[in-house]
């Protein structure tokens, strides 16, 4: 989500009666590649652009595709091959090893499939939507590239360019959100093969943190850093004013109102006071985080879970089972600044559904299977 915010944020300053710009998307990838489908690169006609599509290795190129993307008005499929041992192939050395398809789009303001713009409605979204784009179709169908936004909650395809087809593209659709894949399926349809990536888009991971002393700052910067969205639950008073320009929101301890918690949601219990975190886990357990972390020692954690269950609310499997204790990985973490480190990876394989270890005793690809 950190890319969609910074692409569409430098979108909305774009004066187009003087510049043109195009956007470069990543939307299907075969084998090894160093960005995954969704990876995003927003191009002007004077050479800047603002993110990427690869290591480094194709945005020269890119650069060019999407310039005259912009001087033809339309847009473009290009496939990068680093499969092959030839020197004339972009990206070839550098180790990639994978097939990537990118669709190079012209923006126009006024133009209701404008990715870029579609985009701008989910940049604060708390759940996932689908970002559907048309990347291959016979030249008499005139509707490469054209991309529409779908939300969980929506009926229907209405919008979608191929009627025909729609009804099985929402079925796939729907696919999509049940495992939260991003997948390029081709179709069928009277006048040849259409291809259509259908890009699952996530929340930016959340984090609740309660706590004030010196350990959050660093915490609440490297996530900001990340571009993950973060609220703290603090003492405001005691509190240093920068905090307030690195959390996303700051709320006071003794208010009533409390971080939103939803399932892209870790809690961290921070204070660092056996009676406050008691108190804050007993909220926690009552929301849908599948992330709750502690600090300290794990005698202390079953000190508190003792105390839950004389008060007649003994810890279930499945709270157990979402509560880490103590929070972090084990990578020998000894300041505030890698104890942050440690707690934010751990937070990042949890959503990722990943065991945290090295890569090296990783079997198969680093990204998982390629669909």
């Amino acid at each position: 989500m950190k890319e969609i915010r910074s692409i569409v944020k430098a979108y909305q300053t774009i004066d187009f009666s003087l510049t043109g710009a195009a956007l470069a998307t990543l939307v299907r990838v075969e084998g090894s590649s160093y960005r995954r489908v969704g990876a995003r690169m927003l191009v002007l006609d004077n050479g800047t652009y603002l993110g990427g599509i690869s290591g480094g290795c194709l945005e020269g190129d890119a650069l060019r595709r999407a310039q005259k993307a912009m001087a033809l008005g339309k847009p473009s499929v290009i496939t990068y091959d680093t499969m092959q041992d030839d020197d004339y192939q972009v990206g070839v050395g550098l180790g990639c090893q994978g097939i990537i398809d990118v669709l190079f789009t012209p923006l126009h303001p006024e133009d209701p499939n404008n990715p870029v713009q579609l985009l701008s409605a989910i940049t604060d979204t708390r759940a996932p939507a689908c970002m559907v784009a048309i990347t291959a179709c016979p030249p008499s169908m005139q509707v490469l590239g054209q991309a529409l936004l779908y939300r969980q909650d929506e009926p229907s395809l209405r919008s979608f360019s191929i009627p025909s087809l729609a009804k099985a593209v929402l079925e796939d659709i729907k696919k999509g959100f049940a495992g939260l894949q991003s997948r390029t399926i081709p179709y069928a349809s009277p006048e040849g093969e259409v291809k259509v990536a259908i890009e699952m888009i996530l929340p930016a991971l959340h984090v609740a943190a309660y706590g004030s002393n010196n350990d959050i700052y660093p915490l609440l910067q490297l996530a900001k850093d990340l571009g993950w969205d973060t609220t703290i639950v603090t003492n405001t008073v005691k509190a240093d004013r920068s905090l307030f320009s690195i959390a996303t929101r700051v709320l006071d301890h003794k208010e009533e109102k409390a971080p939103l918690i939803d399932p892209f949601t870790a809690v961290l219990l921070m204070s660092h006071d056996y009676k406050t975190d008691l108190h804050n886990l007993r909220k926690a357990l009552h929301t849908p985080a599948t992330y709750i972390g502690l600090l300290g020692p794990r005698s202390r954690t079953q000190k508190m879970y003792a105390a839950l269950e004389a008060e007649g609310h003994p810890v279930s499997d499945a709270d157990l089972a979402r509560i880490y204790s103590p929070a972090g990985l084990d990578i020998g973490a000894a300041t505030p600044e890698e104890i942050a480190l440690s707690i934010l990876a751990e937070i990042r394989s949890h959503f990722a559904g990943r065991q945290g270890m090295s890569l090296r005793l990783r079997e198969g690809t680093i990204y998982g299977d390629v669909v």
